[in-house]
């Protein structure tokens, strides 16, 4: 890795068209070269960062980068065959970007494991943190809350299993399923029980959002 430089791809090794795979495997040869040095490690992981922010952002904008292409090329992925739709005008076949090996189902290749390392700090502190600004500060907007909340899931599902169109669905998947536990838990609880938590109903809902989120970030590998 050369020092000093501010290059995520010439910290990493690869050129701005490498393909993703070629991307994850310089960060993890990277990894094994500098050993236990946390400075390098961190400097590493820096760059492998910096890399997936600019692909997810030409896509964001619209655009398919050389790699994204490259990698289309490179991957093919067996297709049932379907009947001609001839009644349809013939259109223009247009790439489409693909990260992290495609759209895949959440459940597809589905471990459950307990995080290790920083994929296990990174959620703990960042959605704890999150946590305690639902519960402790009421005037805390709840749903810029649980937007950091889930942007943070997203990323770790991301760094977990390289796969960002499954990592979105999962993430999507978890904040449904906190809200809509939330809401039973206030319907089913008693009137006065109700009145007499000293929380709003917004607040437990964002305090279970925020939890599902985490135990789907640490646990969903």
């Amino acid at each position: 890795m050369t020092e000093g430089s501010s290059d995520p791809y010439s910290l990493l090794g690869i050129a701005p068209q490498s393909s993703f795979e070629e991307v994850q495997a310089a960060r993890q040869a990277k990894l094994d070269a500098v050993g236990d040095d946390p400075m390098a490690r961190s400097r590493v992981e820096a760059a492998y960062d910096a890399v997936l922010m600019d692909r997810l952002k030409e896509r964001q904008q619209g655009r398919v980068s050389s790699a994204a292409r490259s990698a289309s090329q490179k991957e093919t992925v067996p297709q049932t065959p379907r009947p001609p739709l001839a009644q349809l005008p013939n259109l223009p076949s247009l790439p489409m970007p693909r990260l992290g090996g495609g759209m895949a189902k959440p459940g597809s290749g589905l471990s459950f494991s307990l995080a290790a390392g920083r994929e296990r700090w990174f959620p703990l502190i960042g959605h704890g943190l999150l946590l305690v600004s639902t519960l402790v500060f009421p005037a805390a907007a709840p749903d810029a809350l649980l937007a950091l909340a889930a942007l943070l899931t997203l990323i770790n599902l991301q760094r977990r299993n390289g796969h960002f169109l499954r990592s979105v669905g999962w993430t999507l998947l978890l904040l449904a399923l906190g809200l809509g536990l939330a809401q039973l838990l206030l319907i089913s609880l008693p009137s006065p029980l109700l009145q007499a938590l000293p929380l709003q109903a917004y607040q437990v809902q964002g305090a279970i959002g925020i939890l599902a989120l985490l135990l789907g970030a640490l646990f969903i590998g």
